[in-house]
């Protein structure tokens, strides 16, 4: 108002005029600016010191990966591809107008809990197929040759779930298993389960579809086997003789002995058939899978329902360990043998000792030859 008085009474009326407009113009820019300040201020008084996580995820949806690496808001750890992780935890506390889509987007190709359970990473499953027995018969062998099998995976150790852990529940047992995908098929082995009498029934009650694979053996090698390899762990074990006969001068042989029992092969079947078709346990021949890997391979291939894969082109026969040995795979330096306990030189037992031990087995070795439809030629 000075302004416009102090004009009015010096200058022209035209020029006044014009002096005035200008001055008008620049009052109401001040007084914007000043209201503007104003705002600006009781805004930021309001609201809350911001979010570092928030302003990151803003930027993320803006799709402003640059920004987003160079922003000092952005300080979670770098990902593989560079950019920043946020958990989907920390989308759920941001701001209504984040978009919470292109998080998911970004965190989706990671493995979590939630998804390594679904479809993409497979399932633990319960067993669709067990190898039950027998010890020293070679299971180890079949459970290495199958797993190279793309649709078969396994456990590497044995659980003993059947037998001694069976008190802790299929659902400790379900855990135990690898994940697999829905055309796989889980596997694990435990040979003792054969000669355990309950192991059966539990199987059956788990699923009564389980497919079951059973290695045997020569008896009398399988013994010698069983001994030599007790002996190498306990060395001041009693003699072969003294722990496989209650009198050998009279041909007594004694069955409480664990590892004569195991060749007991008929005994122990008898069990199985109770809860168990023969159509749904496979013998695989422990002498065969020696001298023909790829051809007692295919037979489990067929009884499992699998494409042939498995085939000579996986083996190569290692003369030193008298044993065959898969051939080295692509991803690897060296060839794949079992380990130093297959394979390894029996002691030498004398000639009268082994025939009175086939004298004791040859009932029993016909008796499973009828049971199964096929003649080992054990003798």
């Amino acid at each position: 108002m000075a302004c416009i008085l102090l004009y009015s009474r010096v200058a022209p009326s035209s020029y006044r005029h014009t002096r005035t407009c200008i001055c008008i113009f620049s009052l109401s820019l001040s007084l914007s600016y000043i209201c503007y300040c104003l705002l600006f201020s009781s805004d930021a008084i309001m609201q809350k010191p911001s979010d570092p996580t928030q302003n990151c995820l803003r930027l993320r949806s803006d799709g402003g990966k640059k920004l987003q690496q160079k922003s000092p808001y952005c300080t979670l750890p770098l990902n593989a591809r560079g950019t920043r992780e946020i958990s989907l935890h920390e989308a759920n506390q941001s701001n209504a107008s984040v978009n919470l889509n292109t998080v998911r987007n970004n965190t989706s190709d990671r493995p979590t809990t939630n998804n390594m359970g679904s479809g993409k990473f497979g399932n633990k499953k319960l067993p669709n197929a067990i190898i039950v027995g027998v010890k020293k018969g070679g299971t180890r062998a079949v459970l290495e040759f199958i797993r190279i099998h793309p649709d078969v995976r396994a456990v590497g150790t044995e659980t003993h779930f059947f037998d001694r852990n069976y008190d802790r529940g299929l659902d400790w047992y379900r855990c135990l298993m690898p994940r697999t995908m829905e055309s796989q098929i889980t596997m694990e082995k435990t040979p003792s389960y054969f000669v355990t009498r309950e192991t059966p029934r539990r199987i059956s009650a788990m699923s009564r579809d389980t497919k079951l694979i059973v290695v045997v053996r020569d008896p009398v090698t399988r013994v010698i086997s069983d001994y030599t390899q007790t002996l190498s762990k306990t060395p001041d074990l009693p003699s072969f003789q003294v722990l496989a006969f209650q009198n050998q001068s009279l041909g007594l042989v004694d069955t409480s002995w664990n590892a004569i029992r195991i060749g007991m092969y008929a005994l122990h079947l008898e069990n199985w058939l109770r809860y168990f078709p023969l159509s749904q346990i496979h013998f695989v021949n422990g002498e065969r899978l020696i001298t023909d890997p790829a051809g007692e391979l295919a037979r489990v291939q067929d009884f499992l329902g699998l494409k042939r894969i498995v085939t000579d082109k996986h083996f190569y026969f290692n003369r030193t360990k008298g044993f065959p040995c898969l051939k080295k795979p692509e991803s690897s330096s060296s060839p794949r043998c079992l380990g130093k306990s297959k394979g390894r030189t029996h002691i030498q037992i004398d000639h009268d000792t082994i025939e009175q031990l086939r004298d004791f087995y040859r009932p029993y070795n016909v008796k499973f030859y009828e049971m199964v439809g096929h003649d080992f030629r054990w003798e």
